[in-house]
């Protein structure tokens, strides 16, 4: 069992959270706002649940999933980040986030820029690529024949594979996309972005292979 910290509860977040709980993870939940309004979440899913302040789910964590807007990277908690194996979930939004002139000349990765705002985390980029719906209802058992795959990257071997064991666990197999450098192969509006999984007006998604994720992820272009 690993517990799982969350900086970051939405849509995605949420849906990885209740994943890992099913697997029989232990959770710990943060937003913004303050655990109190996560009280709720919390009791839905269960006594593996639990809502704590980003620092203290940063600190309870074996692996940690930051899963804010970009625009929050400043405020995430670096102390308690410091060696821990972070899964990097965000895409840049400039509607959203305003205008990044480095992620705009894609000089450097939504998770380069992370990086430096937790520069002693071992990060990985994941689930950045499919949408929350999907994720939820695609998940299968190992050995599954409609297993589904999703991509990772990263620069820290022992890190990916904390975290391939850990998106095995709760339904998925793992394709290997590379450093951090080449996140953005996953990046929003590329081949391997929501496509392979269907549309969003299918909610149940449709189950992509390992095969379809390295050729989404092969065509892309910067």
């Amino acid at each position: 069992m690993t517990t799982v910290g969350f900086i970051g509860s939405g849509y995605i977040g949420s849906a990885i959270a209740r994943l890992a709980i099913e697997a029989g993870h232990q959770v710990v939940l943060s937003n913004s706002r303050g655990p109190q309004t996560l009280a709720d979440t919390a009791a839905e899913l269960g006594p593996r649940a639990s809502a704590a302040t980003s620092g203290e789910a940063a600190a309870a964590g074996d692996i940690i999933v930051v899963t804010v807007p970009v625009k929050a990277f400043p405020a995430l908690p670096a102390a308690p980040l410091a060696g821990k194996t972070v899964i990097d979930t965000c895409n840049y939004g400039p509607e959203r986030d305003g205008h990044i002139p480095e992620l705009d000349s894609k000089s450097v990765t939504s998770s380069e820029l992370l990086l430096r705002y937790i520069p002693d985390a071992l990060l990985v980029k994941a689930f950045n690529n499919i949408f929350y719906k999907h994720l939820l209802s695609l998940a299968r058992p190992e050995g599954a024949s409609d297993r589904s795959y999703l991509p990772i990257a990263g620069d820290s071997a022992p890190a990916k594979a904390a975290v391939t064991e850990f998106i095995e666990s709760i339904g998925y197999s793992v394709v290997d996309a590379g450093p951090l450098a080449d996140g953005w192969r996953q990046a929003t509006g590329t081949p391997v972005w929501g496509t392979p999984y269907g549309p969003f007006a299918n909610e149940k998604g449709q189950p992509a292979d390992e095969d379809t994720i390295r050729v989404a992820l092969a065509t892309a272009t910067r």
